[in-house]
């Protein structure tokens, strides 16, 4: 009885120097993150009643700040599924949330989302740096945000059963890496406009795969969870060829095969051509080439930089995709 008190003492005590040091973290920066992501109004940021609240994930490589969404009315004890959203270069976790509309969604269908952010330090355009694997940076980045989403799932009501990672460009590619290192942890990863596993190691090979200029080694993924790839037929950033890639090398390791490419439009907005792969039934991967669209998140808010409002809604599709393998 004495152990068990002692050992729940120990998790409060816990808890409540890492919300201190969250609090620290946040007011310290306070400024700085003020220059650098204009005003928003709150409700934009939490809608529909929710919260839009301030971390930090620590390790040993550093530390990085991170925001989570809370839609209003979760239960004492309920656990909610949890998204994990990676921005691209030139974006912080308020602009992703604006740009995505991830956080209006999550209100509705109820789910946490949690934007871990990368500090301008680690790299000057905010990019993640997912391709510096020969020095091992790109892992320590990897292993903050794991302790992000373990923070998530502990201070807040978040599933470790049913997490899904998503990201765009550079963030797309970390979401693929974090998978590639931890498959256990997630149900299902989105990649947007992003370039895929093992393709680059450093800043000159990341160069040349935004390009298509490098090829994908084959991947050791038969148990990882099923992906779904956006990709921009105009993204002249980010070459398409790393999509079709990501997809490729993600079917070929689980032995799924290729089924036939359906041609969608909804409403006036870009069409697109869906190809999924599919083993005995189940969906691997599923590729997703987007008409018109260049280097943007795809039905994002119009007038925010990488969003294309005119495109299909990946907010939606990456949820739709995620809460499927949360129910198998």
């Amino acid at each position: 009885m004495k152990s068990r008190k002692r050992s729940t003492s120990w998790a409060k005590l816990f808890e409540r120097n890492l919300k201190t040091m969250t609090r620290m973290a946040s007011t310290s920066t306070a400024s700085t993150r003020r220059r650098a992501s204009p005003l928003v109004a709150p409700s934009t940021l939490a809608p529909g009643g929710g919260t839009w609240t301030p971390g930090v994930a620590m390790g040993a490589t550093g530390m990085r700040r991170f925001r989570i969404y809370r839609p209003p009315g979760i239960a004492f004890g309920e656990r909610l599924p949890l998204m994990v959203m990676l921005h691209g270069c030139g974006q912080d976790a308020n602009r992703f949330a604006l740009s995505t509309k991830m956080n209006q969604l999550a209100a509705r269908e109820r789910f946490l989302v949690l934007y871990p952010e990368q500090d301008r330090i680690a790299n000057g355009q905010g990019c993640w740096n997912w391709f510096a694997t020969d020095n091992g940076r790109a892992y320590g980045e990897a292993a903050l945000i794991m302790n992000a989403i373990d923070q998530a799932c502990l201070l807040y009501p978040g599933d470790r059963t049913r997490v899904a990672v998503a990201g765009l460009s550079a963030g797309a590619s970390m979401a693929a890496l974090l998978v590639a290192r931890h498959p256990e942890r997630f149900k299902a990863v989105v990649m947007h406009s992003g370039i895929p596993p093992g393709t680059a190691h450093s800043g000159l090979s990341a160069l040349g795969a935004m390009h298509g200029h490098r090829e994908t080694p084959p991947l050791v993924a038969a148990s990882w969870p099923p992906l779904l790839v956006v990709h921009g037929a105009a993204d002249h950033v980010v070459s398409p060829q790393n999509g079709r890639a990501a997809a490729r090398v993600w079917a070929e390791a689980a032995d799924a095969q290729a089924g036939e490419v359906r041609r969608v439009q909804r409403g006036q907005r870009h069409p697109m051509q869906v190809t999924d792969f599919k083993r005995q039934g189940r969906t691997v991967a599923t590729l997703v080439a987007v008409d018109r669209l260049a280097h943007a998140w795809s039905g994002g808010a119009a007038r925010e930089p990488y969003s294309d409002g005119k495109g299909p809604d990946a907010s939606r599709m990456a949820w739709a995709f995620a809460s499927r393998q949360f129910r198998s």
